[in-house]
């Protein structure tokens, strides 16, 4: 028996470090590390954590730090109020596309609806993408539950 329990302890020791190595990050995880401050503290702020920690596939656009930056003084600091907690879930659903889209097919888009509901425009010009008035600075992030394209603006949906 003495003998069977080095090798049982390997065994257990390679399954957690395949199993660990094996899970890549969600979309909140992955936009926790990759410094994504002001998006993580608005989903957190809006109660999606949960679902975009959940198994999707989900598309999101994602705004830097930078982007938020560009909305007018005082606009993010509103909208991370509880009152206007359906407000921000609009905003940032509206940055969501269901499904896995990754750049090579976003490329051949011209337009993509959002949980939110509305569709964001895509173009492509020169080479560069844009999702609405935003541009793509960075595609193809893959998570375990979708992709995340950086993007250098906010996106709003349209009034009704």
């Amino acid at each position: 028996m003495t003998h069977y329990l080095p090798v049982l302890l390997a065994g257990a020791l390679a399954m957690t470090v395949a199993s660990s190595t094996a899970s890549a990050a969600d979309i909140v995880e992955t936009a926790v590390a990759g410094n994504f401050n002001t998006l993580v503290a608005a989903v957190k702020a809006a109660g999606l954590v949960d679902t975009l920690k959940g198994p999707g596939p989900f598309t999101v656009f994602a705004p830097t730090d930078e982007a938020f930056a560009k909305l007018p003084p005082g606009t993010l600091e509103s909208l991370l109020k509880p009152e206007n907690k359906a407000k921000l879930q609009s905003i940032l659903t509206y940055h969501v596309v269901p499904g896995q889209v990754m750049a090579r097919e976003v490329v051949k888009l011209h337009s993509a609806k959002t949980v939110e509901g509305q569709s964001i425009t895509i173009k492509t010009m020169n080479g560069r993408v844009m999702a609405d008035n935003a541009n793509v600075t960075k595609t193809d992030i893959v998570t375990s539950n979708g992709v995340i394209h950086v993007i250098d603006s906010v996106l709003l949906p349209k009034q009704n």
